[in-house]
Protein backbone atom coordinates (compact mmCIF):
# COMPACT_ATOMS: atom_id res chain seq x y z
CA UNK A 1 0.00 0.00 0.00
CA UNK A 2 1.14 3.14 -0.67
CA UNK A 3 1.54 5.77 2.20
CA UNK A 4 1.15 9.33 1.13
CA UNK A 5 3.62 11.06 3.37
CA UNK A 6 3.93 15.09 3.18
CA UNK A 7 7.05 17.53 2.49
CA UNK A 8 6.06 18.57 5.93
CA UNK A 9 6.14 15.61 7.87
CA UNK A 10 9.79 14.86 6.46
CA UNK A 11 10.29 18.35 6.98
CA UNK A 12 10.26 17.06 10.75
CA UNK A 13 12.43 14.18 10.63
CA UNK A 14 15.10 16.32 8.54
CA UNK A 15 15.30 19.03 11.95
CA UNK A 16 15.53 16.58 14.19
CA UNK A 17 17.59 14.44 13.00
CA UNK A 18 20.18 17.12 12.31
CA UNK A 19 19.95 18.92 15.63
CA UNK A 20 19.68 15.59 17.12
CA UNK A 21 22.65 13.85 15.61
CA UNK A 22 24.15 16.83 14.74
CA UNK A 23 24.78 16.45 11.38
CA UNK A 24 25.45 19.28 9.43
CA UNK A 25 28.16 20.41 6.25
CA UNK A 26 31.08 18.85 6.30
CA UNK A 27 29.66 15.70 8.41
CA UNK A 28 30.34 12.38 6.77
CA UNK A 29 26.39 9.28 6.59
CA UNK A 30 25.93 7.25 4.80
CA UNK A 31 22.85 4.86 2.82
CA UNK A 32 22.68 1.57 2.88
CA UNK A 33 18.96 0.63 3.46
CA UNK A 34 17.62 0.23 -0.21
CA UNK A 35 14.83 1.51 -2.21
CA UNK A 36 12.53 -0.58 -0.80
CA UNK A 37 13.07 0.77 2.62
CA UNK A 38 11.20 3.70 3.90
CA UNK A 39 14.42 4.29 5.84
CA UNK A 40 16.44 5.25 2.91
CA UNK A 41 14.47 8.17 2.93
CA UNK A 42 15.99 9.26 6.08
CA UNK A 43 19.35 8.42 5.06
CA UNK A 44 19.32 10.41 2.19
CA UNK A 45 17.01 13.88 2.65
CA UNK A 46 19.06 14.69 6.04
CA UNK A 47 22.16 14.72 4.15
CA UNK A 48 20.72 16.40 1.47
CA UNK A 49 19.23 19.42 2.97
CA UNK A 50 22.84 19.68 5.75
CA UNK A 51 24.97 19.58 2.93
CA UNK A 52 26.70 16.77 4.32
CA UNK A 53 28.69 13.84 2.23
CA UNK A 54 26.42 10.80 1.37
CA UNK A 55 28.34 7.77 0.80
CA UNK A 56 26.60 5.00 -1.40
CA UNK A 57 27.87 1.86 -1.87
CA UNK A 58 28.57 0.54 -5.40
CA UNK A 59 26.16 -1.34 -7.46
CA UNK A 60 28.06 -4.28 -6.97
CA UNK A 61 27.63 -4.44 -3.16
CA UNK A 62 23.78 -5.07 -1.97
CA UNK A 63 22.38 -5.54 1.23
CA UNK A 64 21.67 -9.56 0.49
CA UNK A 65 25.90 -9.62 0.53
CA UNK A 66 26.53 -8.59 4.35
CA UNK A 67 30.14 -9.15 4.71
CA UNK A 68 31.04 -7.38 1.35
CA UNK A 69 28.13 -4.44 2.45
CA UNK A 70 29.63 -3.93 5.68
CA UNK A 71 33.61 -4.09 4.74
CA UNK A 72 32.36 -1.47 2.51
CA UNK A 73 31.02 0.70 5.52
CA UNK A 74 33.49 -0.11 7.67
CA UNK A 75 35.76 1.83 4.81
CA UNK A 76 33.91 4.85 4.78
CA UNK A 77 34.89 7.69 6.99
CA UNK A 78 31.10 8.19 8.26
CA UNK A 79 30.11 10.08 11.76
CA UNK A 80 26.34 9.42 11.44
CA UNK A 81 25.27 5.90 9.55
CA UNK A 82 21.88 3.97 9.73
CA UNK A 83 21.87 -0.07 9.65
CA UNK A 84 18.65 -1.77 9.50
CA UNK A 85 18.60 -3.92 12.81
CA UNK A 86 19.30 -7.12 11.49
CA UNK A 87 22.56 -6.09 9.82
CA UNK A 88 23.74 -4.46 12.91
CA UNK A 89 23.17 -7.41 15.15
CA UNK A 90 25.45 -9.03 12.91
CA UNK A 91 28.24 -6.68 13.05
CA UNK A 92 27.62 -6.79 16.95
CA UNK A 93 27.97 -10.47 16.31
CA UNK A 94 30.96 -9.77 14.85
CA UNK A 95 32.47 -7.56 16.77
CA UNK A 96 33.32 -4.61 13.93
CA UNK A 97 34.79 -1.76 15.52
CA UNK A 98 34.33 1.68 12.85
CA UNK A 99 37.06 3.43 12.88
CA UNK A 100 35.57 6.96 13.04
CA UNK A 101 32.04 6.84 13.25
CA UNK A 102 30.35 8.53 16.17
CA UNK A 103 26.38 7.94 16.20
CA UNK A 104 25.30 4.66 14.87
CA UNK A 105 20.84 4.11 14.56
CA UNK A 106 19.11 1.00 14.10
CA UNK A 107 16.21 0.29 13.29
CA UNK A 108 13.41 -1.71 11.60
CA UNK A 109 13.19 -4.39 13.35
CA UNK A 110 12.84 -5.48 17.25
CA UNK A 111 16.60 -5.54 18.95
CA UNK A 112 17.33 -9.08 20.37
CA UNK A 113 20.42 -8.25 22.28
CA UNK A 114 23.20 -6.21 23.12
CA UNK A 115 26.09 -6.99 25.17
CA UNK A 116 29.12 -5.35 23.74
CA UNK A 117 30.12 -1.67 23.79
CA UNK A 118 31.28 -1.77 20.39
CA UNK A 119 33.28 2.33 20.08
CA UNK A 120 29.89 4.56 19.44
CA UNK A 121 26.73 5.48 20.49
CA UNK A 122 24.09 3.08 19.53
CA UNK A 123 20.35 4.91 19.19
CA UNK A 124 17.91 2.47 19.18
CA UNK A 125 14.48 3.70 16.19
CA UNK A 126 10.97 2.41 15.92
CA UNK A 127 8.37 4.30 13.50
CA UNK A 128 6.33 3.09 10.88
CA UNK A 129 6.14 4.67 7.49
CA UNK A 130 2.53 6.14 8.20
CA UNK A 131 4.50 8.39 11.15
CA UNK A 132 7.22 9.44 8.58
CA UNK A 133 10.01 6.38 9.61
CA UNK A 134 10.83 7.62 12.78
CA UNK A 135 8.68 8.50 15.77
CA UNK A 136 10.60 7.27 19.05
CA UNK A 137 14.75 7.04 19.54
CA UNK A 138 17.04 6.10 22.44
CA UNK A 139 20.51 5.41 23.36
CA UNK A 140 20.61 2.06 24.40
CA UNK A 141 23.62 0.69 26.62
CA UNK A 142 25.21 -2.74 26.48
CA UNK A 143 23.21 -5.33 28.69
CA UNK A 144 21.08 -2.43 29.56
CA UNK A 145 16.94 -2.07 28.54
CA UNK A 146 15.83 -2.65 25.26
CA UNK A 147 13.64 0.24 25.07
CA UNK A 148 12.66 2.20 21.81
CA UNK A 149 13.67 5.84 23.15
CA UNK A 150 10.90 8.60 23.98
CA UNK A 151 9.19 10.37 21.27
CA UNK A 152 11.24 12.38 18.83
CA UNK A 153 10.87 16.40 18.46
CA UNK A 154 6.94 17.60 17.86
CA UNK A 155 5.43 13.68 18.18
CA UNK A 156 3.35 12.62 20.72
CA UNK A 157 2.73 8.51 21.32
CA UNK A 158 -0.31 7.45 23.29
CA UNK A 159 -0.58 3.88 25.09
CA UNK A 160 -4.46 3.13 24.66
CA UNK A 161 -6.15 -0.11 25.86
CA UNK A 162 -9.26 -1.06 23.83
CA UNK A 163 -11.27 1.49 24.53
CA UNK A 164 -9.31 3.74 23.06
CA UNK A 165 -8.19 5.35 27.08
CA UNK A 166 -4.78 6.09 28.16
CA UNK A 167 -2.95 3.23 29.91
CA UNK A 168 -1.26 3.68 33.29
CA UNK A 169 2.53 3.52 33.34
CA UNK A 170 3.77 -0.05 33.09
CA UNK A 171 0.47 -1.90 31.90
CA UNK A 172 0.70 -2.74 27.82
CA UNK A 173 -1.12 -0.67 25.51
CA UNK A 174 -1.82 0.12 21.75
CA UNK A 175 0.81 2.28 20.76
CA UNK A 176 -0.53 5.44 18.25
CA UNK A 177 1.45 8.29 17.29
CA UNK A 178 0.50 11.61 16.94
CA UNK A 179 1.82 14.95 15.86
CA UNK A 180 3.90 16.48 13.25
CA UNK A 181 4.94 13.57 11.39
CA UNK A 182 2.12 11.55 10.65
CA UNK A 183 1.20 10.94 7.18
CA UNK A 184 -1.61 12.09 5.16
CA UNK A 185 -3.16 8.04 4.69
CA UNK A 186 -3.07 5.50 2.35
CA UNK A 187 -2.91 5.97 -1.63
CA UNK A 188 -6.89 5.36 -2.83
CA UNK A 189 -7.11 3.46 0.51
CA UNK A 190 -10.25 5.62 1.93
CA UNK A 191 -11.65 3.08 3.87
CA UNK A 192 -8.09 1.52 5.19
CA UNK A 193 -7.13 5.48 5.98
CA UNK A 194 -10.68 5.82 8.41
CA UNK A 195 -9.95 2.93 9.98
CA UNK A 196 -6.39 3.57 10.68
CA UNK A 197 -6.00 7.14 11.14
CA UNK A 198 -8.12 8.41 13.57
CA UNK A 199 -9.13 12.03 15.21
CA UNK A 200 -6.37 12.84 18.22
CA UNK A 201 -8.70 13.57 21.20
CA UNK A 202 -5.91 14.22 23.18
CA UNK A 203 -4.93 17.19 21.22
CA UNK A 204 -6.17 21.06 21.70
CA UNK A 205 -5.38 21.61 18.03
CA UNK A 206 -8.17 21.51 15.52
CA UNK A 207 -7.65 18.82 12.96
CA UNK A 208 -5.20 16.92 14.58
CA UNK A 209 -4.95 13.11 14.20
CA UNK A 210 -2.94 10.09 15.44
CA UNK A 211 -1.95 6.75 13.60
CA UNK A 212 -3.04 3.00 15.15
CA UNK A 213 0.38 1.40 14.70
CA UNK A 214 -1.08 -1.97 15.87
CA UNK A 215 2.00 -2.08 17.94
CA UNK A 216 1.76 -3.10 21.82
CA UNK A 217 4.37 -1.31 24.26
CA UNK A 218 4.22 0.28 27.53
CA UNK A 219 5.86 3.17 29.31
CA UNK A 220 9.20 2.24 32.09
CA UNK A 221 9.52 4.38 34.87
CA UNK A 222 11.92 6.91 32.62
CA UNK A 223 9.85 7.94 30.74
CA UNK A 224 11.07 5.11 27.69
CA UNK A 225 9.13 2.41 25.72
CA UNK A 226 9.03 -0.69 25.88
CA UNK A 227 8.28 -2.84 22.72
CA UNK A 228 6.33 -5.62 23.23
CA UNK A 229 5.22 -6.64 19.58
CA UNK A 230 2.65 -6.59 17.86
CA UNK A 231 -1.30 -6.67 18.83
CA UNK A 232 -2.09 -9.62 16.34
CA UNK A 233 0.15 -11.53 18.68
CA UNK A 234 -2.54 -11.46 21.85
CA UNK A 235 -4.04 -15.01 22.60
CA UNK A 236 -6.87 -15.62 24.93
CA UNK A 237 -6.65 -18.55 27.26
CA UNK A 238 -9.21 -19.50 29.30
CA UNK A 239 -10.66 -16.10 28.11
CA UNK A 240 -7.45 -13.98 29.46
CA UNK A 241 -6.00 -12.25 26.93
CA UNK A 242 -2.10 -12.67 26.74
CA UNK A 243 0.50 -10.44 25.88
CA UNK A 244 2.95 -13.42 23.98
CA UNK A 245 5.62 -10.50 23.47
CA UNK A 246 5.41 -9.20 27.24
CA UNK A 247 6.41 -12.91 28.34
CA UNK A 248 9.27 -12.97 25.40
CA UNK A 249 10.60 -9.79 26.71
CA UNK A 250 10.58 -10.60 30.82
CA UNK A 251 12.00 -14.31 29.59
CA UNK A 252 14.66 -12.57 27.69
CA UNK A 253 15.81 -10.31 31.24
CA UNK A 254 17.17 -13.86 32.92
CA UNK A 255 20.65 -14.74 33.07
CA UNK A 256 21.50 -17.29 30.18
CA UNK A 257 18.82 -16.23 27.93
CA UNK A 258 19.71 -14.67 24.75
CA UNK A 259 16.64 -14.89 22.90
CA UNK A 260 13.26 -16.05 23.74
CA UNK A 261 9.99 -16.89 21.92
CA UNK A 262 7.12 -17.40 22.98
CA UNK A 263 4.14 -19.97 21.43
CA UNK A 264 0.16 -20.40 22.51
CA UNK A 265 -0.50 -24.16 21.90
Amino acid sequence: KGVMVEHRTLSNLVHWHCEAFDLHAGSHTASVAGFGFDAMAWEVWPALCAGATLHVPPADVSNEQLDSLLDWWLAQPLQVSFLSTPVAEYAFSRDLRHPTLRTLLIGGDRLRQFHRDPGFAVINNYGPTEATVVATSGQLFPDGSLDIGKPIANTQVYLLDEHQQLVPFGVAGELYVAGDGVARGYLNRPEMTAERFLDDPFSEQPGARMYRTGDLARWNADGTLEYLGRNDDQVKIRGVRIELGEIESQLGQLPGIEEALVLAR
